[in-house]
């Protein structure tokens, strides 16, 4: 018996929307009230979404950094490297480990706690009154540059190029990160107050200078400090003396002081 026609094209007609091609064509009408209530098909929640949610940050990839974070990057990493390779006394086994005494005792000749406690002896022996000016305002310049490194380096906490724990002498002076580099900042801020202060010959002068490039250099090859740990030392060092000039504590200002006790020693005049 012969098949009905129409019933044989509604049949390929089901067969053929049937196909996940044209699943979306079977969905009721939006606006259908009946679709409202049942929500979604099944076939739709198998499909994935249009809009899927978008990847967290972590799991981005920024495609097209800007110049500025490529350079900023790129100087950072130079840095790192140059003075990893300059680390020649971090350890007795280094390359340059046989003078690695030397240049420990080089860098404590720029430790804080060896100027400070150095000013306050030469301050108990000075009897004159141009002399404890000068050391009272030096003295004054030491604590302000410990006191400025230590909170600098506490708001940026950077490490080291080499994993090395501060010494005893370090954690005294809070001289425990790397950024700015205490020794380079005191090396040129006393450095330049002696030579503005004091009447040197030139061979001393040019020794005060080069001492205060080595002293900022020995923390590099201590691997204690990086290369722009110890330029920003420098400027920082400058910028401690430019201010100490600024406040400058007069003689009277001085004797002042030393009379009400600070330094009973000393002779009021």
């Amino acid at each position: 018996m012969p098949l009905n026609p129409s019933r044989s094209r509604a049949k390929d007609r089901s067969s053929i929307l049937g196909r996940p091609e044209f699943l979306s064509l079977n969905v009721p009408p939006r606006n259908n009230k009946s679709w409202r209530r049942a929500g979604p098909s099944k076939s739709q929640q198998n499909q994935p979404s249009e809009n899927p949610a978008e990847p967290p940050d972590e799991d981005c990839m920024l495609l097209n950094p800007s110049f500025k974070g490529i350079a900023i990057n790129s100087l950072l990493a130079i840095d790192i490297c140059l003075s990893k390779r300059l680390g020649v006394c971090v350890h007795t086994s280094s390359s340059w480990g046989s003078v690695r005494s030397a240049v420990t005792l080089l860098a404590l000749t720029g430790h804080g706690i060896t100027w400070i406690c150095g000013t306050l002896v030469c301050l108990t022996q000075s009897n004159t009154p141009a002399g404890q000016e000068l050391l009272i305002n030096l003295l004054i310049a030491l604590i302000l540059d410990v006191l400025t490194v230590a909170g600098v380096q506490k708001l940026v906490r950077r490490k080291g190029p080499w994993d090395m724990s501060p010494g005893f002498l370090d954690c005294v002076a809070l001289d425990t990160y790397s950024f700015p580099a205490a020794h380079a900042s005191r090396a040129a801020m006393v450095s330049k107050f002696l030579l503005s202060h004091l009447v040197l010959a030139v061979p001393l002068r040019v020794l005060l200078v080069l001492w205060a490039v080595l002293v900022g250099l020995s923390r590099v090859l201590l691997g204690q400090h990086h290369l722009t740990d110890m330029a920003c030392g420098f400027a920082l060092g400058f910028l401690h003396f430019a201010l100490m000039e600024t406040v400058w504590l007069s003689s009277g200002a001085c004797q002042t002081l030393i009379s009400i006790g600070t330094f009973s020693w000393g002779s009021v005049h």
